[in-house]
Order: structure tokens, then C-alpha cells, then sequence
């Protein structure tokens, strides 16, 4: 050790590390504006938009421009936005917005937004380009989609057939996916002087990046108001207590759906896949959220010297995180903990570790019941008032 007459301080980083999460209500935004400006909004590269006036240079044309009208008439905020060029017919667009793996374009050039502008879309949407069945096969965009949600741990909207209820089961049991929800009907929109029918993917965007941001990413988007549109594709009809009743039956089916109830509403809480414990995608996306988080908190204790310390750190960082979510409401409990069957010797010694943590995701209250009986002896009551009354 080196000689020193005097006094020196020594800095200890020994403790828990906070712990942020992860930041999921950036939506993603992909279509057409053959009229924008190529400099300002160039083919197949992810584009910034934080607000409609981020919008001046698209145009007035193609599906982008109606898609982000819907997104901020619904509270939309932060967007990565991906422009493809608009093909001679709707097949070849439909190829374009399916785009190519290895060089990043369409749907996939989702994946180069963290890169190029540091912003990660975890809600995509396709708007007016998820609904068509090309020789009768499932939607390409959709199929897409798949791929580019789970790798970037992102949920995806699709847009129904806007024809039946049959036609909108069987898209969503075609569809399949829980990271993937299905919406139908569409919607008709006021635009230049004429209700049209536009699909109603973009708005519940919008809708889920304001809700997180207001609420929070643990919420349900589900009976939240719908914006800026002024009637449905189709009608239907909402029966909340009849097991058969038009909104039941889809939301069973794994439709989520739109109501007209104190306005427009969004109705439905489930995605499209068949496993129960993510049956519900606001869980779903509060469990991507805790591993986002957890993935990226612990780069400072990688490399550094195993030890009794750095294991205690590593869980109270972790078990500090799960009580904050639990305060917020975010969870109804988790914990961390170290196990030592899983550590033994040749593990530790290899450079691994394993340390686990339990959460549960609170689940939105779907089904209230109330349970009403009669009570004849309410009549007593009403003799004894009335004796009680005439010997005053």
C-alpha cells in the first residue's frame, strides 16, 4: 500500500441502484404520403413526431396523414412514423409496407428507430393496410407484425374486416397473437365536408399512449373514450349483462370492439392468443415492462468482483423497484431473492449467477356481479312505521 501521512477519504458505491422503467408509450406508425417531403419524411427511415405540427410536409394524401389526425385527436404523443412509398396497385403497397428483414424496411424499420433517433415504438399500427385478405390469405402486414412486435416487445392493433361479427371472430382467430388485438368495426370520421369510414387502429393508439401517460401502462385502455369520430362502421349493440349479447360475444371471440355509450367508447380488454396469463394485454405489457427495466438497470454490476455485497445490492435494487411499482399500483406484490440451489459452486465459478423475482400484474375488473335478493321482512319495518306513526 502506498505511504500517506495524512487523512484520506475513500468513495464506497456499495448499495442499491434505483431502478427506472422503461419508457412504452411510444406508438408506431407506418403508411403512405405520396405528397410529403422526401427530405423531411424519407422512404423507410423512422421519423420523429412529437405533435400535428410535427405533421406540415406529409401531405395531405395517402394513410399516414388521416392515421396521425386520429392519433392526436385521441391524446397521441411521442410517434415513430415510417413512410413507404405507395405501390401502382394495393398489392405491390401492401409488399412495401411488409418491407424486408435484412435491410430494414417497412415494418421493420421499426427496429432501426433505438439507432437512428433513440426512441423504441412499443404500440404499431398499420392503419388501412391490416384488414385486406389477399387470395383469400391471412393479411401479410399482420403476419409481419408478429415478428416485429416480439422482438422489439411491442403490441401491435389490426384492423377488422368491418363487414360481420363472423367475419371479425374469425380475423381474430386468424390473427392469434397476444401481443396482436384485433379492432372492428371501424369508424366514420367527418372529412372534408363527408362522413367516410376509416379504421380505428390509429385512434386507439393515440388513446393508449395517452393513457399511459396520464394513467399509466398498468391500465386497461378499454372503456376509454374514442375521439374525433362521429359513428360506427356498424351497428352495435351493447347488452353488459347479457352473456349473448353483441359487444359479449366479440370481446369472447377476442374482438375488442367500439360502443356508443356516454360517446364512443373502446370496448375490450384481451389480445389474441391463446395463453391465459396474457390473456389481458395491459399485463402483458406490464410485464414487458419490468423485464425492459430489469435488462437495462444492471450494467453496473456486470464485470465487477462476485460478491456477498454485490448480491445484496443486485436484489435490493430489484426488491426497491417492485415495492415502488406495488405503491404505484402497477403490481399487486413482487419480490427478489437469491437462491442458492440454482448458485452452487461450478456456477459461481463459471462467472454466472441467478437471482429471481416473482410480480403479479393487477388485471382489469372485466366481470362485476351483483347478487340481488328479496327480503320480506322489510314489510315489518313498514307495519311497525305506520303503527309507530297512527299511536303518536
Amino acid at each position: 500500500m502506498s505511504f500517506i501521512h495524512g487523512v484520506e477519504v475513500l468513495t464506497i458505491l456499495d448499495g442499491s441502484r434505483p431502478i427506472q422503467s422503461k419508457r412504452i408509450s411510444v406508438a408506431g406508425i407506418i403508411g403512405t404520403a405520396p405528397d410529403a417531403d422526401a427530405q423531411k419524411f424519407p422512404l423507410n427511415t423512422p421519423v420523429r413526431v412529437l405533435g400535428s405540427t410535427d405533421m406540415a410536409g406529409l401531405g395531405a394524401t395517402g394513410t399516414l396523414p388521416t392515421s396521425l389526425d386520429g392519433f392526436y385527436d385521441n391524446g397521441g404523443g411521442t410517434a415513430v412514423i415510417i413512410r413507404v412509398d405507395e405501390g401502382a396497385s394495393e398489392t405491390d403497397t401492401l409488399t412495401n409496407i411488409v418491407g424486408d428483414a435484412a435491410t430494414l424496411t417497412g415494418v421493420h424499420a421499426f427496429k432501426a428507430a433505438e439507432s437512428l433517433i433513440k426512441l423504441t415504438p412499443r404500440i404499431l399500427v398499420a392503419t388501412g393496410w391490416t384488414h385486406q385478405r389477399p387470395n383469400d390469405n391471412a393479411n401479410p402486414v399482420v403476419a409481419e407484425l408478429k415478428g416485429v412486435a416480439e422482438s422489439l416487445r411491442a403490441v401491435f392493433y389490426a384492423d377488422g374486416p368491418n363487414t360481420t361479427d363472423a367475419a371479425a371472430l374469425a380475423a381474430a382467430l386468424e390473427l392469434g397473437d397476444a401481443r396482436g388485438r384485433l379492432i372492428d368495426p371501424w369508424s366514420s370520421v367527418f372529412r372534408d365536408g363527408s362522413s367516410v369510414l376509416e379504421p380505428a387502429s390509429a385512434r386507439m393508439a393515440g388513446r393508449r399512449v395517452q393513457v399511459d401517460d396520464d394513467l399509466g401502462f398498468w391500465h386497461s385502455v378499454s372503456n376509454q373514450p374514442l375521439a374525433g369520430i362521429t359513428g360506427l362502421g356498424r351497428p352495435i349493440h351493447h347488452e353488459p349483462s347479457n352473456v349473448n349479447g353483441q359487444t359479449n360475444l366479440l370481446n369472447a371471440g377476442n374482438v375488442t370492439t367500439l360502443i356508443h355509450r356516454d360517446g364512443f367508447r373502446i370496448w375490450g380488454n384481451r389480445g389474441t392468443g391463446a395463453e391465459p396469463l396474457t390473456a389481458f394485454q395491459s399485463v402483458l405489457r406490464t410485464m414487458d415492462s419490468v423485464e425492459l427495466a430489469m435488462e437495462s438497470a444492471f450494467a453496473w454490476a456486470l464485470d465487477q468482483p462476485m460478491s456477498a455485497q454485490l448480491f445484496l445490492d443486485i436484489a435490493d435494487s430489484v426488491n426497491a423497484y417492485l415495492r415502488s411499482l406495488t405503491a404505484r399500483g402497477a403490481l399487486l406484490g413482487g419480490r427478489c431473492w437469491f437462491d442458492p440451489d440454482l448458485n452452487d459452486v461450478a456456477t459461481l465459478q463459471a462467472g454466472r449467477a441467478y437471482l429471481n423475482f416473482d410480480i403479479e400484474p393487477p388485471g382489469p375488473l372485466e366481470r362485476l356481479t351483483f347478487s340481488m335478493y328479496r327480503e320480506p321482512d322489510y314489510y315489518a319495518s313498514l307495519a311497525d312505521q305506520v303503527a309507530t306513526s297512527l299511536a303518536a
